[in-house]
């Protein structure tokens, strides 16, 4: 018998971020870090999808702040650098090719599963579409070399995120992406979050991050790799970079959450940031 074809669809972690993207501006009080219901249009979950209990209001309220956070400061970061080329890595339902206003090419890198379907929605939408570069890293495929075939122009500045990835991949691997960064034009900004090692989160959020763990374990998609600050500069430092900084979760909260009535702010202590510049 013929095995049956596997119908692309995003990943769940994806669709997650997504929905708690449209959560902050459904359940959260103004100002909005960052104003995003589109992911969720793109995503069409079932009606129920409230319902869910990796959606609950409360129990998501930290996490949920976290990853409006870390996408406002991308956006904050683009701005600021006046960058003509952004490339995002492992992009899932990201949509700031959609929002934006600002001139510039956008790249998504994904699993060609995945940006398949996520192409097919734009184009049912009537949405824009950046530019898509499908890469099967597990058939070994060189994300910057496909990069460059699709137009990216290597010897101009640019800015590449990839947040939510480096917990999936090994050490060796996330230096590996690092190096690839650093070859890039003078100038160009790198900014990927990591996970602190469980000691050094907020007791608060240790539970979620049991649970955040564990299904991650469970769906096949367990994490790997876990830095304190220290050894993610040096690993940036390692990789060539010439200027590297922590952005921590706290000085989010302060630049993003400051004076709020509701007391909503990213927890201490979960995923914090690197940027680095070449």
């Amino acid at each position: 018998m013929l095995a049956r074809p596997v119908t692309p669809a995003p990943d769940p972690t994806a669709i997650r971020v997504a929905l708690w993207r449209a959560l902050h501006v459904e359940l959260d009080a103004p100002p909005h870090v960052l104003t995003d219901e589109l992911g969720l249009v793109i995503a069409a979950p079932d009606a129920d999808w409230r319902k869910r209990p990796d959606m609950d209001p409360t129990g998501t309220r930290q996490f949920r702040a976290s990853i409006v956070a870390r996408a406002r400061f991308l956006e904050d970061l683009v701005a600021a650098q006046a960058a003509t080329q952004y490339v995002i890595l492992g992009a899932g339902l990201d949509t700031f090719a959609q929002r934006t206003q600002a001139k510039l090419r956008v790249f998504e890198i994904d699993r060609p599963g995945p940006q398949a379907w996520k192409q097919q929605r734009l184009a049912e939408l009537g949405l824009a579409s950046p530019t898509f570069v499908p890469v099967d890293f597990e058939a070994g495929g060189s994300w910057l070399e496909q990069l460059v075939a699709a137009g990216f122009d290597a010897r101009s500045p640019a800015v590449i995120a990839s947040t939510g990835v480096s917990m999936y991949l090994s050490r060796e691997a996330n230096l590996a992406t690092l190096r690839d960064v650093a070859t890039l034009a003078p100038g160009s900004t790198f900014a990927m979050s990591f996970l602190l090692p469980i000691e050094l989160n907020d007791p608060a959020l240790r539970a979620g991050m049991d649970r955040a763990r564990d299904g991650a374990r469970a769906s096949g998609t367990p994490f790997i790799s876990f830095f304190t600050p220290i050894q993610i500069l040096e690993l940036a430092r390692e990789a060539g970079f010439r200027d590297v900084r922590h952005v921590s979760a706290d000085m989010l909260a302060d630049r993003y959450f400051a004076g709020r009535a509701d007391g909503l702010r990213p927890p201490s202590g979960g995923e914090e940031l690197l940027v680095a510049t070449t």
